[in-house]
């Protein structure tokens, strides 16, 4: 198969910071390639500079035989032969969704509204979304966001696809109903760039893991080669990080605590925890998830909460990180403005005792609480 994009040479910089140096890739058609690696590595800059949404300092990016780097190049035409997918959906809000998805080819690439419409009705069946081709993005959820985003990327026809960690902005529940539509167009043989941090995810889909380091491609192969067979120290590192486990929640009269415990102290054993920190984890789970059911889903027994262990084996870290819908609720926050002789909150003040670091977060309609022990 011929090469549909090539990157020779690509360096970015903001300032004094280096985020990309001379970096080298080629693609070939229908390949799918997951960009993986810690925060900060310059993948989406990697991903934004190949259709010019940040300028590249240096290097040339040929896209199905044009360079769009080149002095003149028709940046808009070539870009049309590469679909974005961003975090945020990025859909128009005072559009309904056939409009978000026909303005584009309509615009600029001359197809009838009768032929568009027909073209994203068709993909609208493929991602289970035919009933909300009138409706407006601000009543669909993140998850339906975003697939109609995938829509609209397609809509153009481009020759490879752009997806910059397109589950990030989700919560929880949300996820999987992406990461299904992603897999069916990995099955129709798209070619695709996937910034990820879903690592199962990426060993299903892609067939080739790009490990970001150091300014650029750090190790590169296939999933089994990357997670189960690295070579490099950072790459080595990066996946032993990446030992986790997950546990879901939707119902507080159906939660198995003792379940929960159990896949807690069978994950922590075989990783040689010690049974004082496994304790200690336990404590911090259960005490996390009857916080937020007691004050985030009071009054209803429908719930969604994710939560994930990972053990940092090279730095001997194991931390914990709970998701979920619902309002805003920080219950360190919380903690800190009870009344002093109140005991409602007494179980995240010896949590607190118990833990490393502890932080919070709230964003895209998810709260984020995470602590390492």
């Amino acid at each position: 198969m011929m090469d549909i994009l090539e990157v020779r040479g690509l360096s970015k910089s903001f300032g004094d910071l280096t985020v990309l140096k001379s970096v080298d890739l080629s693609v070939r058609e229908g390949e799918r390639i997951a960009i993986i690696g810690a925060s900060g590595c310059g993948k989406s800059v990697f991903l934004r500079c190949l259709n010019l949404l940040e300028q590249p300092d240096a290097g040339s990016v040929i896209v199905n035989g044009m360079e769009i780097t080149a002095q003149g190049a028709d940046v808009d035409k070539i870009r049309r032969q590469m679909g974005m997918v961003f975090q945020k959906f990025c859909l128009f809000s005072h559009r309904n969704v056939m409009d978000n998805l026909c303005l584009a080819p309509t615009k600029l690439l001359g197809m009838k509204r009768e032929e568009a419409e027909e073209k994203a009705m068709e993909l609208l069946r493929e991602v289970g979304l035919v009933a909300k081709a009138k409706a407006f993005p601000q009543v669909l959820s993140g998850g339906q966001q975003q697939r109609i985003a995938i829509c609209r990327a397609l809509m153009m026809e481009p020759k490879i696809l752009f997806m910059d960690e397109p589950t990030s902005a989700l919560d929880p529940t949300m996820v999987g109903e992406v990461l299904a539509v992603i897999r069916m167009l990995a099955k129709q043989g798209r070619t695709m760039i996937i910034v990820t941090h879903e690592m199962d995810f990426a060993r299903e889909v892609a067939d080739r893991i790009l490990f970001f380091a150091e300014g650029g491609i750090y190790e590169q192969g296939t999933p089994e080669e990357i997670f189960d067979r690295p070579k490099r120290e950072k790459t080595i590192s990066f996946i032993q990080k990446h030992k986790y486990f997950t546990y879901e929640i939707r119902s507080k009269t159906g939660f198995d605590l003792m379940e929960l415990q159990g896949g807690i102290w069978s994950f922590a054993e075989k990783y040689g925890i010690t049974v004082s920190r496994i304790y200690a984890l336990q404590h911090c789970a259960e005490e996390l998830i009857y916080e937020f059911f007691d004050n985030v889903f009071k009054d209803t027994d429908d719930v969604h909460i994710a939560l994930t262990l990972t053990y940092a084996e090279s730095r001997d870290i194991i931390s914990l990180e709970l998701q979920c819908g619902g309002a805003a609720y920080n219950p360190f926050l919380a903690e800190m403005e009870a009344d002093e002789e109140s005991d409602e909150h007494i179980g995240i003040t010896i949590l607190k005792k118990k833990v490393k670091h502890f932080s919070y977060g709230f964003k895209e309609g998810v709260n984020r609480v995470t602590i390492e022990l």
